[in-house]
């Protein structure tokens, strides 16, 4: 049964992957925010309850353990936080991917719990009750975050209803 647990964490890398984008600027930081997260799914694959969805349990972990990462930096922190390393290179000249690129910065502008249950709803299709318990907050709480996320989407992106 562990070998097809196994199976089942590395399907989700995709999911995580654009879960770990809403915490991380950085595709870096975000790949490495997914590493983080599998060694810890994985090597504590014992302790997931069945009949519970892995997804929402490395989801939660992956939560829990980008706050921990804040924690810990912001008692660390040596430097400046913006480098030149992190700037954007060239932005692409398609119409479509510059689009998509204002609306990723946009909702990275959002604060961090919209823009946390926006993703998580919206674009890795989970389901209110779901991303509840990922969040540690009430589904009404996660409803009132999507509709406020949206219409400060709305706003930033300069659209009307």
């Amino acid at each position: 049964m562990e070998k097809q647990q196994r199976a089942d964490v590395v399907a989700l890398l995709p999911a995580l992957r654009a879960f770990a984008r809403t915490f991380c600027k950085n595709p870096n930081d975000a790949d490495d925010l997914v590493q983080e997260t599998m060694l810890k799914g994985i090597a504590n694959l014992d302790k997931f309850k069945p009949g519970t969805r892995l997804k929402s349990w490395l989801f939660t972990i992956m939560r829990n353990t980008f706050y921990t990462q804040i924690r810990v930096r912001n008692r660390e922190t040596p430097g400046e936080e913006d480098c030149v390393a992190s700037t954007p290179q060239t932005d692409a000249t398609q119409d479509w991917s510059v689009r998509g690129r204002e609306l990723q910065d946009a909702i990275s502008r959002l604060p961090q719990h919209y823009g946390e249950v926006l993703v998580l709803v919206l674009v890795l299709g989970e389901s209110y009750e779901d991303t509840a318990e990922i969040c540690g907050c009430a589904m009404g709480t996660v409803k009132s975050r999507v509709n406020r996320a949206r219409q400060l989407l709305l706003e930033e992106l300069g659209e009307s209803r």
